[in-house]
C-alpha cells in the first residue's frame, strides 16, 4: 500500500468515525459543554453554602456582568478562529464610552450616541484590519499599539475628568444599560440575540466558513479563492464593534464614563472565549462558548466575593482556568477525532 492510499484510508476513516458519532457525543466532546457542567456544579455548591447566591438580586447582578465580556468575546471569538487577537478591546471601550459621553453630553440624544460609538469603535478596528491582514504586521504588536493609542485619546478627549450629564435622553440611556425586561438585565438580551447571530453565521454563512478556513490555513485558503485579507479585516472590525456596543450599554449601566473605563478587560475578554472553547492557533471556536466562558468567570468572581474570599485571587482563578481550558484542548486533540 502506498503513502498516498494509506493517507485516504486515513482520512476514509476520520471522516466514518464522525459520521457515526451521534449528535449527543458530539456535544459532550466541546469544551463549552464542559465548562456548562462547571458552572452548574459551582452553582449547586454555592446555592448550599450561601444563603445570598440564588436571590433574584444576585442572579439579576451575576447575568447583567457577564453579559458585556459574553458581548466582547463573541468578536474576540472570531478574531481568535483567524489565528489573531486583540488585545485593544479594553482601552477601545474606554475610547468608546468618552465618545458616547461627549456626544450626548452636547445633546445630540441616544440615536446618535450610540452610532458614535459603534462608529469610533469600527474605525479602529478596521485599522487594526488593515495592518494585520494587508501590511503583514502581526496581530499582538498591532493591538498592543492600539491599547496605548486609544487609552491616551481617550484621555486628552475627556479632558482627564468623569462624563455623568448625558443631556435629555439620561433616563432612557440608564434604561438601556441596566433595567430589567421580563426581569432580565436588558445587556443579557442584547447578548442572546448576537450570539444567535454569531451561531448561525459561523455554522450556515460563507463569511463564517471562510474564517474557520482562513484560520486553519491561511495558505490553503487563499488558494481556494477566500479573499484572506478581506475576511481577516471583517473580523477585526467586528470585534471593535462589539467592544463598542458593550461599552455603550455599560457606560448606561453606570450613569458616567472616565477614560478608565475597560481597564484591563481584555484579560477577561480573552480568557472567556479560550475558556469557552477557542483555540489560540485559530481554525477552531463556538458561538456559544463565548458567553459560557463569560459567565463561568463572573460566577467565580461572584462566589469568591460571596465566600468571604479576597477579591484579589479573582484573576488567579482567570490564569488557572485559561490554563485549563489549553490543556484541556490539547488532551481532545491527541485523544481523536
Amino acid at each position: 500500500m502506498t503513502t498516498e492510499t494509506r493517507d485516504h484510508a486515513a482520512i476514509d476513516q476520520t471522516v466514518t468515525t464522525r459520521k457515526e458519532m451521534s449528535g449527543l457525543q458530539a456535544i459532550v466532546r466541546t469544551q463549552p459543554f464542559w465548562v456548562l457542567v462547571s458552572i452548574l456544579a459551582i452553582g449547586a455548591v454555592m446555592s448550599v453554602v450561601s444563603d445570598v447566591f440564588m436571590t433574584d438580586r444576585n442572579m439579576f447582578n451575576v447575568t447583567r456582568n457577564f453579559a458585556f465580556f459574553g458581548i466582547m468575546a463573541l468578536g474576540m471569538t472570531a478574531v481568535i478562529v483567524t489565528a489573531g487577537i486583540d488585545l485593544s478591546v479594553g482601552s477601545l471601550m474606554g475610547l468608546a464610552g468618552i465618545v458616547t459621553g461627549l456626544v450626548m453630553q452636547a445633546g445630540f440624544g441616544v440615536g446618535l450616541g450610540f452610532l458614535a460609538c459603534i462608529g469610533m469603535a469600527g474605525l479602529v478596528g478596521l485599522i487594526n484590519g488593515v495592518l494585520i491582514a494587508y501590511l503583514r504586521l502581526a496581530p499582538f504588536v498591532v493591538t498592543l499599539g492600539m491599547l496605548a493609542i486609544t487609552r491616551s485619546v481617550a484621555m486628552v478627549a475627556s479632558n482627564n475628568k468623569m462624563i455623568y450629564e448625558f443631556g435629555p435622553d439620561q433616563e432612557l440611556f440608564e434604561w438601556i444599560g441596566g433595567e430589567s425586561v421580563i426581569g432580565v438585565p436588558n445587556p443579557v438580551w442584547v447578548l442572546i440575540i448576537l450570539t444567535i447571530v454569531f451561531f448561525l453565521a459561523f455554522r450556515y454563512t460563507t463569511w463564517g466558513r471562510w474564517v474557520f478556513a482562513v484560520g486553519g490555513n491561511a495558505d490553503a485558503a487563499r488558494l481556494a479563492g477566500i479573499p484572506v485579507e478581506r475576511v481577516i479585516v471583517s473580523v477585526y472590525v467586528i470585534c471593535s464593534m462589539c467592544a463598542g456596543l458593550a461599552a455603550f450599554l455599560l457606560v448606561g449601566w453606570f450613569g458616567s464614563v472616565t477614560n478608565a473605563l475597560g481597564l484591563t478587560y481584555e484579560l477577561n475578554v480573552i480568557a472567556a472565549s479560550v475558556i469557552g472553547g477557542a483555540n489560540l492557533m485559530g481554525g477552531v471556536a463556538y458561538a456559544l462558548g463565548a458567553p459560557i466562558g463569560a459567565a463561568l468567570m463572573e460566577l467565580i468572581r461572584n462566589s469568591l466575593l460571596l465566600a468571604g474570599i479576597d477579591a484579589l485571587w479573582q484573576q488567579f482563578f482567570v490564569g488557572l482556568f485559561i490554563i485549563l481550558a489549553v490543556l484541556l484542548e490539547r488532551i481532545r486533540n491527541r485523544s481523536g477525532p
